[in-house]
């Protein structure tokens, strides 16, 4: 593998279907239906059940299929976290220690099935926080997995909250890789139709629970924490400087943060999902091109799957910035050697 092309997509998901075999019968997982109708609409529904879910199941599930789609994307690595659709945080604690350990043991096996090509994110019961803190060592000590993938916010509660803090100690001790990626939205119906819900709602997700955590001053009080945001970290790299205003003119807004809002953007990771090469340049410029990764979304219509030729099209990138963010910038994140 010629270093100097290595491709790793950081943003790529994994089904367990013996994590739905512990929840089947549960109310929470037979009313998903009517919550899926309701949050984005009849049309969006009958699409995914026709069109996207028979198109994305195949290539959750089987590895060979997943291979053969690295190599017409030209990606040499793919780094594998739980389907959001599996985060099931109402779980009691008894079914979320169940639900977590196949997950992350399925994960597990599949990457050692081709350790050179796959590497694994778990996935955690964040409504549990102490057992998520059990969960994160095991994962990474006992499973080999290099961090965890979590949503946005957990049963309505912000990833700020002062509950989740043995999740952040452990996260931040462990130089756990945490990849948040939202499930759904909270803005109700007025993104119920037009699958505004995923289009608009999901990145809206990710902005809010960035913005909670630098002003929330959870990366102050954890500031070795490496969290990698899914969707090109939503709409605050693009709009910050309203943050960096709101944190000088408000007293409420500095209350728990230490440093303006775009200080921490220099300290995340953000994924090349913004599909254009001008918003792609605008990303890079406003972290810097140190702190983007690739990744793809695969395999879901809303998945970007040609890297080379959204970099190639981005304009005032060095071949060593264009190293960097196809592979460079993850390799160093997920600590791979350089034979890797």
């Amino acid at each position: 593998m010629n270093s100097r092309q290595l491709t790793i997509d950081f943003h790529c998901h994994v089904l367990t279907l013996a994590a739905e075999a512990l929840v089947a019968d549960t109310p929470q997982k037979k009313s998903e239906p009517a919550l899926m109708l309701k949050s984005m609409g009849e049309a969006s529904v009958a699409h995914n059940n026709a069109v996207m879910l028979p198109h994305a199941f195949p290539r959750l599930t089987r590895v060979e299929q997943r291979l053969a789609d690295m190599d017409s994307m030209g990606v040499d690595i793919q780094v594998l976290s739980p389907s959001p659709t599996q985060y099931y945080y109402w779980a009691d604690r008894d079914r979320a220690e169940q639900i977590v350990r196949v997950q992350n043991e399925h994960v597990a096996e599949v990457c050692a099935l081709h350790p050179g090509r796959l590497i694994g994110l778990g996935t955690l019961a964040l409504q549990h926080a102490e057992l998520a803190a059990e969960q994160l060592e095991h994962a990474m000590k006992r499973l080999g997995l290099r961090g965890v993938e979590i949503s946005t916010s957990v049963n309505g509660e912000e990833l700020d909250a002062a509950r989740l803090a043995p999740f952040w100690r452990k996260a931040e001790e462990l130089g756990a890789v945490v990849f948040i990626h939202p499930f759904g939205t909270t803005l109700g119906d007025r993104v119920s139709t037009h699958y505004l819900s995923n289009i608009i709602g999901q990145p809206l997700e990710t902005t809010i629970a960035l913005s909670h955590l630098i002003f929330g001053g959870v990366l102050d009080r954890h500031p070795g924490l490496r969290i990698v945001a899914a969707h090109g970290g939503g709409y605050l790299p693009s709009y910050c400087g309203r943050s960096n205003h709101g944190y000088a003119v408000r007293p409420e807004a500095k209350a728990d943060a230490k440093f303006p809002p775009m200080e921490y953007l220099r300290k995340i990771w953000f994924d090349t999902l913004v599909y254009e090469p001008g918003a792609l340049r605008h990303l890079i410029k406003t972290p810097s091109a140190r702190q983007v990764v690739v990744g793809s979304d695969y395999p879901f219509d809303m998945g970007h799957y040609d890297p080379h030729g959204l970099l190639a099209a981005t304009q005032g990138l060095t071949e060593g910035e264009r190293g960097a963010i196809l592979g460079g910038n993850a390799a160093i994140l997920l600590g791979l050697t350089p034979c890797t």
